[in-house]
């Protein structure tokens, strides 16, 4: 079970192996994209129809037909990964042996629907996916296996969306061979340690120029590729894709600028005041619709000395 381009990899990993049967794939009913709101399959339907695979698109999971279709199989495990529907008790009890999900997340930390994001916002060294018995509560079932994996400054959420995602397909093909090997006895968490992060929403992209230059470094890469960093420069909406701490001593830069203000623009890129410091942007998009260099960028429009971005 799984939807986003996350979960295609464990799909390939597992329709690989000659010791596991994949009797089903369960994915989103096909969804409105683009600006013709095409019906267009989730990037899971896409693989396993390559993979020539039978497909389950169900609007809930958790209705009487989909368990009975899903009981009819008879399965040993179910393998979820970013699936994007919550599975009933009910749906959970089904296989024989156990429903197992891929955390995108060492957990118990960064249970919910952001757990990427989370970490590199939180600037984390480390991150990581963990496989776990599901139950009926949000990422709360016990451990089985995890694998860990460093956060660069430069990392943004979609290098490490593509890392964790070959990630967890080998850890499920472990995970897999070590439950039938009886090597692996799951173990419970330690929910006093749990964090919970949320779904994002759009507006969770807007900069704050009062945080320090490392945060809002952090910010950026966090929200991209999605819903994306952005700050108001007057009227108009600039979207933030790369960004790095300057150089410049703090004390100079918070003496003589206010958080937000762009008060200097050369061939290194744009650089703003922060709450701590001050940053220089390298790639970002204006109303053209375009990702540019900062040098590009700079080409076509001209920026008034001393304007200030919108700071919250």
């Amino acid at each position: 079970m799984g939807t986003p381009d996350f979960s295609v990899p464990a799909l390939q990993k597992l329709a690989a192996q000659d010791d596991f049967f994949i009797s089903l794939v369960v994915t989103q009913p096909d969804r409105p994209k683009g600006r013709g709101k095409k019906l267009s399959p989730s990037p899971v339907k896409t693989a396993a129809l390559n993979l020539g695979l039978d497909i389950f698109q169900p609007e809930n999971i958790n209705t009487k037909e989909a368990r009975d279709k899903l009981l009819s199989l008879n399965p040993d495990f179910f393998v979820v990964a970013a699936f994007g529907q919550i599975l009933s008790q009910e749906i959970l009890n089904i296989p024989k042996i156990m429903p197992i999900n891929i955390h995108a997340s060492l957990l118990p930390r960064y249970r919910g629907a952001s757990p990427i994001q989370a970490s590199i916002l939180n600037m984390d060294r480390t991150t990581g996916v963990t496989t776990m018995v599901m139950a009926k509560k949000m990422d709360a079932g016990d451990l089985l296996l995890s694998s860990s994996t460093p956060i660069s400054k430069q990392d943004t959420a979609h290098d490490i969306h593509e890392r964790l995602g070959l990630m967890g397909a080998d850890l499920i093909v472990k995970t897999l061979h070590a439950i039938l090997d009886n090597r692996l006895d799951p173990a419970p968490q330690d929910h006093s340690k749990a964090t919970y992060v949320k779904m994002l929403k759009k507006g969770d992209g807007k900069i704050d120029w009062n945080l320090s230059s490392e945060q809002i470094c952090a910010h950026i890469n966090a929200m991209t590729p999605w819903p994306g960093a952005f700050s108001l420069l007057g009227t108009k909406i600039i979207k933030i894709y790369k960004a790095t701490p300057s150089v410049t001593p703090v004390s100079d830069i918070q003496t003589r600028h206010e958080p937000g203000v762009i008060f200097q623009c050369d061939k290194q890129g744009i650089h703003v005041a922060t709450g701590k410091g001050s940053l220089i942007i390298l790639e970002l998009m204006g109303t053209s619709g375009k990702r540019l260099k900062a040098r590009q960028f700079l080409c076509g429009h001209k920026i008034d000395p001393f304007v200030r971005f919108d700071l919250a």
